[in-house]
């Protein structure tokens, strides 16, 4: 028998006792149409159980009186500037209007800087407007702290792109093999060059996916051509201007370089870079098409790109974030969602 509280019971209490999330409380109490029903019934008994003020039937007859609130979803990207950045903000707000099993309302926020504290701030901020949040976010133990306490809270946290693994409190993540990508970029450029110096360009070691592209860029080299040698990466911190100097600095130091993977932000930079060299003789392989890297796949200044998969990416995350609030019972651990590797040539655009 569950014994009721002294005071009035909270969201909070009747979450405990319902065995779901507060963010579930509300959403019954309020009419949000993604909560099933059996576990609205679950949530009606344990008010009923705690003597909640309201009765149970009086609930359920507003919950059909009301229209359904939308479900708040929140997505931290990285620069605002970037193109691809947009892209996929333009590709998640769209995805949101058209999901068919619940109403649904973005929230885009930008953090323009890869500072774990500023990034733990946004993510903070953002876990007060919604109930779930999508993040591009660099591994951090500030950053994997902030994603723990909000998942307490009952906010879950999917990583974007690139894992985070927050000790095991982020509730997914939806991105590419990132290990399989460096892989693919070295194979292609081992075909299509003879032996020779190949450099990388990578924003931060702080991105997983980032420190795997060069792990795996590097272990195809060493296994499968090791008349090729990888030169030490350069740090374009996702900068077009950065990634600009340390194209120029690597073209200088190694003036017979076969090839390049541009394996983070900035390529912009790293593009106008080469064009001013005349270096069409690289074989140059980038992440993502966008404008930018279309034109230079035509023109010979990028000779491939992997890309990712937008519209999938964007449905995939709002489903798992949906699906997740949804559940009866809260999901331990880390959900993964790996998507294909869209490939571009000169030919294909």
């Amino acid at each position: 028998m569950t014994r009721k509280p002294s005071s009035t019971p909270t969201m909070v209490d009747i979450a405990k006792v319902a065995g779901v999330g507060v963010a579930t409380v509300d959403r019954v109490f309020s009419g949000r149409a993604s909560v099933r029903k059996k576990t609205a019934e679950k949530v009606l008994i344990a008010a009923k159980s705690l003597g909640y003020i309201k009765k149970p039937e009086d609930i359920e007859h507003d919950r059909k009186l009301s229209p359904a609130q939308p479900i708040k979803l929140g997505f931290l990207l990285q620069k605002r500037r970037s193109p691809v950045y947009r892209i996929i903000a333009d590709t998640l707000i769209d995805s949101s209007k058209n999901y068919q099993s619940a109403t649904l309302s973005p929230v885009i926020e930008y953090c323009d800087t890869l500072d774990p504290g500023q990034v733990s701030a946004a993510l903070s901020r953002l876990g007060q407007q919604v109930e779930a949040i999508g993040v591009v976010a660099t591994d951090h133990p500030e950053v994997s702290h902030t994603i723990a306490r909000l998942r307490q809270r009952g906010i879950p946290v999917f990583a974007l792109l690139s894992e985070l693994p927050a000790g095991g409190q982020s509730a997914g993540f939806i991105g590419q093999d990132a290990r399989r990508m460096g892989r693919t970029a070295a194979w292609a450029i081992s075909r299509m060059n003879q032996p020779g110096p190949v450099g990388i360009i990578t924003g931060s070691h702080r991105y997983v996916c980032q420190e795997l592209y060069e792990i795996g860029f590097r272990s195809y080299f060493r296994e499968k051509a090791s008349d090729f040698s990888v030169v030490e990466p350069m740090f374009s911190l996702e900068d077009p201007a950065v990634a600009a100097q340390a194209t120029q600095a690597l073209l200088h130091a190694e003036p017979d370089l076969k090839g390049l993977y541009v394996a983070g932000g900035g390529i912009e930079g790293v593009v106008t870079t080469l064009r001013q060299n005349n270096r069409q003789d690289l074989f140059v392989l980038g992440h993502d098409l966008t404008a930018t890297t279309r034109a230079a796949l035509i023109d010979g200044t990028i000779d491939m790109l992997l890309s990712l998969p937008r519209r999938e990416m964007a449905e995939r995350t709002i489903a798992a974030m949906v699906d997740w609030l949804a559940e009866e019972h809260r999901p331990e651990g880390t959900r993964q969602f790996i998507l294909p590797i869209d490939i571009y040539t000169p030919e294909s655009v």
